[in-house]
């Protein structure tokens, strides 16, 4: 699985990562996390707020940081 977390830096987006990292790590899953920061990549996304989340190159979440069990079912639904 390939997790990324679209964003230019702020704090929500540098949440975003942190969250999303802990959850990978508590479902022990096989999934690589990567930042991105460029906008030139991000806006490839079509994502129109940041932060975004996107698994296996799918944007499921946009604008938000949710909290830990809802990543963790975002996380299971794309498994």
């Amino acid at each position: 699985m390939k997790i990324k977390v679209l964003g230019t830096g702020c704090a929500r987006c540098k949440s975003l990562e942190k969250v999303t990292r802990k959850a990978v790590e508590e479902m022990n899953l096989d999934a690589s996390v990567e930042k991105v920061e460029d906008i030139q990549e991000i806006m490839e996304y079509a994502v129109m707020r940041t932060p975004a989340l996107v698994i296996d190159e799918q944007v499921v979440l946009s604008g938000q940081v949710p909290k830990m069990d809802q990543i963790k079912d975002l996380l299971t639904k794309n498994i």
